[in-house]
């Protein structure tokens, strides 16, 4: 008769590895269930001297629809695992099935990666941490707290529903910000195409003719004549500052002067706070209600908002926390969170709901960028309309004024 190695969960919480013998791997998760166990693994131990059988999806090589690892692939990999889990599929299987789903050959190899780990005794979130670019320390360390409870599921589906609101959150702000950003690119390259290809055809029939030049058509003649001549080094110049300045943001002193910049700009330095804000409170309720230390959330939150200021006043609020003070007192101290933020932290700490408040302040924030973000497309598109029209009209009436002269292109 086999014999199987396998780890699971009790009722406590508490995780026990053992070995047993039964007819078949299927029997063995049967006795487990029948004992209330949550399994995380069964290996089978005793092997063939030809090796354990490959299956058919491993004998054929799977077909992949791109390499790179898309935030949807996090999505269904968390919504799949959840419900497997919840109607109790062993984790091995789960991930196997998960695995033959899989639509990103990256992604597929770190499931696959993932899936050994636990077949040979790892917990999930140790399998997980192995690949910290796909999976962070938030993930981790969800993950453990559902380990540790046996509600990986209900953390999942909870993660899940957080993943899906970033991601719709992300897409409001950047459909906010692509559309401007168009037509800006199709108005500076139509100058470019100006300046390039019809001022050289203009200035020739106003040189031929004699003409004596208006001061708008001769100044612009003269800009187009200077992009003309140093276009290489306009481009050069650009590109240099563009790399430099992302080097120089990439290191902590560089991003932590930008983001500082950034803060005291009118309009944008309220609403990147309000977004940083709304990052560290979505990240906190979820934590919190997950399960996990207050101390610890502060901890994983000021690695993961992302910007270097808010993550020195969390370190800040972190130490205050564990000298004795509430959160909120040494956030209010900061002069960074708004008031709002401030007095609704205040009641989540009176009446013992936390995690419910930062929600609540999270979807506050939220709605209010949304918000913005919706106005700034409807007022910003006429704008850019009118001001690439002014930018194209002025070239236009700049290179025929000239012609409405017929004396002067007579040339006298």
């Amino acid at each position: 008769m086999p014999k199987f190695s396998y780890t699971v969960k009790d009722a406590q919480g508490n995780t026990q590895k053992n070995t047993a013998h039964a007819t078949n791997k299927d029997a063995m998760i049967g006795q487990l269930q029948k004992q209330n166990f949550f399994i995380i693994s069964i290996t089978e131990e005793a092997v063939g001297m030809l090796g354990p059988k490959k299956t058919g999806s491993q004998k054929k090589r799977k077909q992949f629809r791109r390499k790179k690892i898309k935030l949807q692939d996090l999505l269904i990999f968390s919504r799949q695992l959840a419900t497997m889990l919840d109607a109790g599929v062993p984790l091995t299987r789960s991930l196997t099935v998960i695995e033959t789903q899989i639509e990103s050959e990256k992604f597929f190899n770190v499931i696959k990666n993932v899936k050994e780990g636990v077949e040979r005794g790892d917990a999930l979130s140790v399998a997980l941490a192995n690949h910290p670019t796909v999976f962070n320390q938030f993930w981790i360390s969800l993950i453990e707290v559902g380990e540790a409870s046996g509600t990986i599921p209900k953390i999942l589906n909870k993660l899940v529903f957080y993943l899906e609101q970033q991601a719709a959150f992300r897409s409001t702000i950047i459909s906010g910000i692509i559309y401007p950003a168009i037509l800006f690119t199709v108005c500076m390259g139509a100058v470019m195409f100006f300046a390039l290809v019809v001022g050289p055809k203009f200035q020739n029939i106003f040189e031929s003719m004699g003409a004596t030049l208006p001061w708008i058509t001769s100044t612009l003649l003269n800009i187009f004549a200077f992009i003309r001549e140093k276009f290489f080094y306009i481009t050069a110049a650009i590109i240099l500052f563009i790399f430099i300045f992302k080097k120089y943001t990439k290191t902590y002193t560089g991003r932590l002067q930008f983001e500082k910049l950034l803060f005291k700009m009118p309009v944008v330095g309220d609403i990147f706070r309000i977004i940083i804000i709304e990052r560290f409170s979505s990240q906190m309720a979820l934590l919190i209600d997950s399960g996990v230390p207050i101390l610890y959330a502060l901890d994983i939150t000021e690695r993961l908002v992302d910007n270097n200021v808010c993550a020195l006043i969390i370190a800040d609020v972190n130490e205050a926390v564990k000298q004795g003070e509430l959160l909120v007192a040494p956030m209010e101290r900061s002069e960074f969170f708004p008031p709002m933020c401030i007095q609704m932290i205040t009641v989540g700490e009176e009446t013992g709901e936390l995690s419910k408040m930062l929600g609540h302040v999270a979807a506050f924030y939220q709605e209010q960028v949304e918000t913005f973000m919706k106005r700034f497309s409807t007022i910003i598109e006429p704008f850019m309309l009118v001001f690439m029209g002014a930018i194209i009209g002025t070239i236009v009436v700049a290179m025929f004024l000239p012609m409405f002269n017929l004396s002067q292109l007579g040339g006298g």
